[in-house]
């Protein structure tokens, strides 16, 4: 698929602020596509993170890139947004912030020419489609384009605008998913997926949920080309996610997993704790993504530093008792295997139904 010479079809989602080049490197070396998050790294980061993956894997390997969005906010509604989390910054033991405005800057061009420069086998986008241009020149380049689709309009808008493949995310997906038209949409994985395969004549790849060998089947037996998991490769040993913010999902069940909008003012799913539920009621004052997103990055790191896990976000899909501690080569061997079998069982089940039916 899309000249991909993969083991297995399956994709490591890229996680924006969680994905290291170690893991990276090692969903590739396994036989999966494993993919760079660089949602919010610079061009220069963008740069040293692709080329010591390169250093650590001869595979090929994806980025994620997020198309920029237009956000407006007044001085009034940043001013709200500050008051809403000193409470916080001074629990954290942190000064007040007198910033004002957040800066939010892309730095999507740079990237743009780091994919370019480095001839990235795959490079995916989240949030929107970018423009036709772009298509084009990543094409020309021999890189592989695949947008992110929330719903079938979606999926046809990345299929129309030329772009080679399409990731469906179901609302099931942990973290922020890739929707840009509106209203957003929360339709499931196993209702989405099919409708997606029968409108789109590109690969759709399957995420939301998916953490094992039979989600995988389940997605191929859908009509997916492959399937996309994240979660499950978070909690691998070699993922850049905080140990705590592991933990929390090793330990969660289904009805821990909630959507918030309150660390960046986008609907995202994770685990719930103290700030989730304490912002819930004051969601209408957020400020839009990603300024909320920049404001409440200090809060998030210092709770990081001080191993305060009611205070960072915690980004999980809807399965988090499938989640295990593992390398990622066994997360690997253990989705092939239980793929393999997941299929078998369900051509033995027709198999029967066949004979019995005679």
């Amino acid at each position: 698929m899309l000249g991909l010479t993969l083991k297995l079809p399956v994709w490591q989602a890229p996680m924006a602020g969680i994905s290291t080049p170690e893991l990276t490197a090692a969903a590739s070396n396994a036989g999966v596509l494993g993919n760079i998050g660089a949602g919010y790294l610079s061009g220069e980061q963008t740069e040293e993170f692709v080329q010591r993956v390169k250093r650590l894997t001869k595979a090929p390997f994806g980025i994620n890139l997020f198309v920029p969005e237009k956000v407006q906010a007044d001085l009034k509604q940043v001013e709200t947004a500050h008051q809403l989390l000193a409470p916080y910054r001074r629990e954290l033991g942190m000064e007040e912030d007198e910033s004002g405005m957040p800066a939010a800057p892309s730095a999507f061009n740079e990237q743009l020419t780091i994919v370019l420069q480095e001839k990235v086998k795959v490079c995916s986008f989240t949030f929107g489609l970018p423009p036709e241009e772009v298509i084009e020149q990543l094409k020309a380049n021999g890189t592989v384009t695949v947008g992110t689709a929330t719903t079938v309009d979606e999926a046809i808008a990345c299929e129309r605008a030329g772009i080679d493949a399409v990731v469906v995310q179901g609302s099931e997906a942990g973290g922020h998913r890739g929707a840009f038209q509106q209203p957003e949409s929360m339709i499931g994985l196993m209702s989405l997926l099919p409708q997606a395969v029968q409108e789109v004549s590109i690969p759709v790849i399957a995420a939301g949920g998916v953490m094992n060998g039979k989600g995988v089947a389940a997605a191929l037996c859908l009509g997916a080309s492959a399937a996309q998991l994240g979660t499950a490769f978070l909690v691998t040993e070699e993922s850049g996610a905080h140990p705590l913010h592991k933990e929390a999902i090793l330990s969660a069940n289904e009805k821990d997993i909630v959507l918030t909008k309150a660390f960046s003012g986008k609907t995202a799913r994770g685990v719930s704790n103290r700030f989730i539920k304490e912002m819930q009621k004051r969601e209408h004052a957020l400020l839009p993504y990603p300024l909320q997103h920049v404001l409440t990055s200090g809060i998030r790191k210092q709770a990081g530093r001080l191993d305060e896990k009611e205070f960072m976000s915690l980004w999980s899909g809807q399965s988090p008792r499938l989640g295990k501690r593992q390398t990622v080569d066994e997360l690997v061997i253990h989705i092939a295997k239980e793929t393999e079998e997941a299929l078998l069982a369900a051509n033995a089940t027709m198999q029967n139904m066949k004979r019995s039916n005679h």
